[in-house]
């Protein structure tokens, strides 16, 4: 830690993780706020509620870090660049309304092995007092946390030819949804749905051979036109096997589809590899393409 005339303190901190994940895997898990919520807590005693997200250049995020001990811990961040090889945010921490420290913290992602890897570098400025063993810390398992979930995340995109609110609005609408949900063969059947924050969609999806299988949706945050969050359950309040969301993002007058899931374990991930999820994911896409007349 260098002194300034200020009377503030200042560090460079670098970290680095090898994911045994593509980097896009790896870029979307550091990005998307579904994501950030599993992995940003540092320890499993820590907490971290994400209050409000926006990532995108210029767009900000809000969150609260709670601990076994006061006070709470706020973060508030703002994106500069989100390129698929860089991020930068800087961000601002405070405690009790009194600032703690400020950074700037670069992401770089390249492919590394078998997979990929992550180089993280935090130019941090200490307002209050030393905080750089925090950040250590903190990132260091936030790290170790992200590497554990891009290990069995799975990502599906696809480019829908179609305007944004038109493919928006076939998701979020309760007549429309249940029409193209599931992959090709399948249909759904539906007791309840309430297609907000906070809301539900508790279904039936019937195989091709009459199979049922019970799904529990929940929903987190809902951002018009541009993303929803979502719990998946094994059933109606049964346990959870997903994390997911689904961003919606222009691309030349259609739509880029951006769907993603935490598995709740690296076993669960592995027996949807194994059945085929992603195959089936991107029929479902395929079928939402269809809906809209896109395909």
């Amino acid at each position: 830690m260098i002194p300034d005339p200020m009377g503030g303190r200042f560090a460079t901190l670098a970290f680095e993780r090898e994911v045994d994940a593509p980097v896009a895997v790896l870029r979307q898990a550091w990005t998307a706020p579904a994501a950030r919520a599993v992995w940003s807590a540092p320890s499993p005693e820590v907490t971290v509620e994400i209050l409000e997200s926006d990532p995108r250049p210029g767009g900000r995020e809000v969150s609260i870090c709670r601990g076994p001990r006061p006070p709470e811990i706020r973060c508030e961040s703002g994106w500069l660049v989100l390129a698929p090889g860089c991020c930068v945010n800087h961000e601002v921490i405070s405690a009790e309304g009194i600032a703690q420290s400020a950074a700037l913290v670069t992401a770089e992602f390249a492919a590394g092995g078998a997979g990929s890897r992550i180089a993280v570098t935090v130019q941090l400025s200490s307002l209050a007092e030393d905080m750089a063993e925090g950040y250590r810390q903190g990132f260091g398992g936030g790290l170790d946390n992200l590497r554990g979930v891009a290990e069995r995340m799975m990502l599906l995109e696809r480019v829908i030819r179609a305007p944004r609110r038109l493919v928006w609005g076939a998701w979020m609408n309760p007549e429309t949804l249940p029409q193209w949900w599931g992959p090709e063969g399948f249909s759904c059947r539906t007791a309840r749905i309430d297609l907000r924050e906070g809301g539900e969609w508790v279904f039936d999806m019937i195989g091709p051979d009459g199979t049922v299988f019970p799904n529990h949706h929940r929903y987190g945050a809902v951002v018009p036109e541009a993303r929803l969050d979502y719990a998946l359950h094994w059933g109606e309040n049964g346990p959870k096997h997903a994390d997911a969301w689904a961003m919606f993002a222009d691309e030349g007058g259609a739509t880029r589809v951006t769907l993603g899931m935490i598995f709740a374990t690296a076993q669960e991930f592995q027996q949807a590899k194994g059945f085929g999820a992603v195959e089936l994911g991107l029929q479902t896409l395929g079928k939402l393409a269809r809906f809209v007349g896109a395909d």
